[in-house]
């Protein structure tokens, strides 16, 4: 049975005119060490969660990506956080929203589909379960990123919010991270996990930890997580449809996947992009935007990290 994992860092108006070598080789060695992570648990006979999961608290942890340590600051300068993940062999799932401190959201996720007869999570009450659960809390430090805080400054006391982007005026990237799986039994699981937006207000939460939005996973369809203006991916209910596209109009993952990303999307100026993998260990990474930080790693000895288009 072949197995894959895939993985992505975020979409949007990502241009090698404005990535300086190292910073590009940073990117793309963060990108290979959540599929090595996601991998290693595969090829070794572990779930498509567990390879999902652990695929993800890689990215959290790496100050580059805009999820965990590297979130972007919020209207009020804090870090507001959310996460889901989903596993396709029972439709079970768990997310988290505007959590705070937390340093590995996407494990939070998972405890709200294991330990409680919930499916999200939110805030103070989100944080309540994960002081009963033992959960690792960190101080606002460990997610002070300068780059996040010079974005941040640049809007502080406006009404202006920014999807994340690394550099000044390279436009827009939308910073969120994701993976999804298909193990040596072929099930299959995403997870996803994000910051948010720079400036955000109101406590926004975007499609990440929307489950048929941002993520979802059915071992009929396909497991998917996506990345990108999360506004649009809600209104079209992006992960969804994908899944609603192969089983009601039997499409592949790859069509139903260009349907959405490359029609539906686009069609009301949605921007980002869609990881997938289904129950026989296919895969697609589809984008509309300038670029996609993105990996797949398969059991047939495919290994892929890119960004651009």
């Amino acid at each position: 049975m072949k197995y894959t994992i895939a993985v992505h860092g975020g979409a949007g108006t990502i241009l090698q005119t404005n990535m300086t070598p190292g910073l590009e080789q940073n990117y793309k060695r963060g990108l290979q060490q959540a599929l090595n992570a996601g991998y290693s648990i595969l090829e070794n006979g572990g779930t498509a969660m567990d390879a999902a999961v652990a695929a993800v608290i890689v990215l959290e942890d790496d100050i580059l990506f805009n999820a965990g340590r590297g979130s972007v600051f919020t209207k009020k300068g804090l870090h507001e956080m959310d996460a889901a993940v989903m596993n396709g062999a029972d439709l079970m799932a768990g997310a988290v929203c505007g959590v705070q401190h937390i340093r590995n959201p996407i494990k939070l996720a998972e405890a709200v589909m294991l330990k409680t007869e919930h499916v999200m999570l939110c805030g103070d009450g989100a944080a309540n379960f994960a002081k009963e659960q033992g959960f690792v809390f960190e101080p606002d430090e460990y997610f002070f990123s300068k780059f996040r805080y010079d974005q941040w400054n640049e809007m502080k006391g406006s009404d202006a919010y920014q999807l994340d982007h690394s550099v000044k005026n390279t436009g827009k990237k939308f910073g969120t991270v994701g993976a999804v799986a298909c193990d040596m039994q072929g099930n299959i699981a995403a997870a996803t996990s994000t910051g948010g937006m720079t400036n955000k207000n109101y406590g926004r939460i975007g499609d990440s930890p929307l489950i048929g939005c941002g993520t979802y996973a059915n071992n009929k369809t396909c497991a998917v997580s996506c990345t990108g203006h999360g506004e649009l991916f809600i209104k079209v209910v992006a992960a969804y449809d994908v899944s609603c596209l192969m089983e009601y109009a039997n499409m592949n993952l790859h069509d139903a996947m260009n349907k959405v990303v490359n029609e539906k999307l686009v069609a009301i100026n949605g921007e980002g992009g869609i990881i997938g993998v289904d129950a026989k260990g296919n895969f697609a990474l589809l984008f509309n935007s300038e670029g996609m930080y993105r990996g797949v790693k398969t059991s047939d000895g495919l290994n892929e990290v890119a960004i651009y288009k």
